[in-house]
């Protein structure tokens, strides 16, 4: 009976350690690893003609890591290669592997269409968390780079953004963070890992994590990196954030500006019409240690809507603490529209709106989840010509440039965050009830309201797709409404009587 009571205990204490030694793709209560602090999506430029012309690629802040990486694909994820990040590894013999790329379109991998269930559903049974070895496609990725001379003394940035379904990353042989949620960018500051001169940076992406139990979305299953690929560079004191409220109200604008830096500086705004024209400018208040405020109310704006897509640009230039020199300047569209539910209506600048809209999967027939800029343009020339003024980003947030077009030629987006986790059904097997999967519900909010919040063409928030009903999305509506009061909240499985503004059921009869 001793030796039986001392085997149990022993089998106890074994399992605690192997709970403890989980690995992050494992785990669902660890998504990143030093992985920066989801914010606005923008770009800072080092003076007001490159912020002008707009395009960060002329910016001497800007290095492309796109294009061809040294890649080994293994089958099962326990077959990788180990220390492949180290600066002394061998890759000689890997192949050329393209950045953004997929593997199951480069020849690795199975391409897999599954609409019910997840993709590992021939390979080993669903039981949240946990993710099996086999099957689980791993590519690593090794590549080179010199960094620009003149970055010397700047905070340096790796944007990756989009890899499913997870992200690690190396440099110069030292490990610098984590990601999961594949359809928001993961940036890492990198600073500390780099030296004057050639520099390496390695990457993993494995097919699977314990965050694919939120990933089941119904469309293609596809490895690898999509979106852009850059590092990027930024004075020491720069603006890590900015939230814009763009409000219209009888015939008025009102603009409420939040800017967050890090380091001493100052901030100045100027507001210019779609001609360029200047419309308003003023200092801001300095509020906190890194909290910039501008409040302004302009008459006789134009307003936007989807037929009159006006915008007008926000400029914020950051300067020195004496003012004299320029370390950044960013601009960001705005446009003036307000949106609320009134009488059973949503309505847009106190007018009722025909919702004539469409689900929109960020697919290309020839790239997968690769779109350019040009296909995208192709999408939304075609709505257009068929009348279609709305898009549901289903099932996940998409390429940032997209809500850049949306906002431009005036499309009413409902922004959907990347959870949809149908392969477990909506009773008792939810996670939307499950304690361990909450923190992955709400950060999965964060992600996509974080990173969005500023594009006039949202209109809807949506908190997920098909995954069931719990307190997992109860706490993730209470905690978009109350960061964001000034647009609806939907959820289609919060039904009626479950927290949501819009009933959205999507098959109902």
């Amino acid at each position: 009976m001793i030796k039986q009571f001392l085997l149990f205990v022993t089998c106890l204490v074994a399992a605690s350690a192997q709970a403890q030694k989980l690995s992050v793709w494992q785990d669902p209560n660890v998504n990143q690893v030093n992985r920066e602090v989801r914010h606005a999506h923008f770009f800072g430029f080092e003076n007001e003609d490159l912020a002008k012309v707009g395009d960060k690629t002329k910016s001497g802040r800007y290095l492309s890591m796109e294009g061809m990486w040294k890649f080994c694909f293994v089958k099962n994820h326990q077959d990788a290669p180990k220390d492949f990040f180290t600066l002394k590894y061998d890759d000689s013999k890997w192949t050329d592997f393209p950045v953004p790329g997929l593997f199951e379109l480069n020849g690795y991998g199975d391409k897999i269409y599954k609409n019910i269930g997840y993709a590992w559903s021939t390979t080993f049974k669903s039981n949240p968390p946990y993710i099996g070895d086999t099957n689980n496609y791993t590519g690593s990725y090794r590549r080179t780079f010199e960094l620009p001379a003149d970055w010397k003394g700047q905070e340096v940035f790796f944007y990756v953004g989009s890899a499913t379904s997870n992200l690690s990353v190396w440099v110069n042989g030292k490990f610098v963070g984590y990601s999961e949620d594949s359809k928001v960018a993961a940036e890492f500051n990198i600073t500390k890992y780099l030296k004057a001169g050639k520099n390496l940076i390695a990457m993993q992406v494995m097919r699977w994590c314990d965050g694919s139990y939120l990933e089941d979305q119904d469309f293609w299953r596809f490895t690898g990196i999509a979106r852009e690929v850059y590092l990027y560079a930024t004075p020491k004191t720069h603006i890590q954030d900015i939230m814009i409220g763009q409000d219209y109200v009888d015939g008025s604008g009102v603009l409420e500006v939040k800017v967050d830096v890090a380091g001493k500086g100052n901030v100045t705004a100027q507001l210019l019409d779609a001609e360029g024209r200047q419309v308003d400018n003023g200092m801001f208040v300095k509020q906190e240690k890194t909290g910039w405020t501008l409040n302004s109310k302009l008459d006789n704006v134009k307003s936007w809507t989807a037929e009159t897509p006006y915008l007008y640009t926000l400029q914020l230039t950051l300067k020195d603490q004496k003012g004299s020199d320029v370390l950044q300047v960013i601009k960001q569209r705005v446009g003036f529209r307000h949106i609320e539910i009134k009488g059973g209506q949503l309505l847009v600048n106190g007018q009722p709106i025909l919702i004539k809209g469409a689900d929109r999967h960020e697919l290309d027939p020839d790239g997968g989840y690769i779109v350019s800029v040009e296909r995208m343009i192709q999408d939304i020339k075609i709505m257009k010509f068929l009348n279609i003024n709305a898009v549901r980003t289903c099932h996940y947030p998409d390429d940032p440039r997209w809500y850049d077009l949306c906002d431009e030629f005036g499309i009413y987006l409902t922004a959907e965050s990347n959870i949809e986790s149908h392969g477990m059904g909506y009773k008792e097997k939810t996670l939307a009830k499950r304690a361990d999967f909450e923190k992955a519900h709400l950060e999965r909010q964060h992600g996509n309201m974080m990173t969005f919040k500023n594009h006039p063409s949202i209109i809807v928030w949506s908190l997920g797709n098909e995954a069931g009903y719990g307190p997992n999305f109860e706490k993730a509506y209470d905690w978009v409404k109350a960061y964001d009061k000034t647009r609806p909240v939907q959820y289609e499985r919060a039904e009626k009587d479950g927290k949501t503004d819009i009933f959205c059921p999507m098959y109902y009869g």
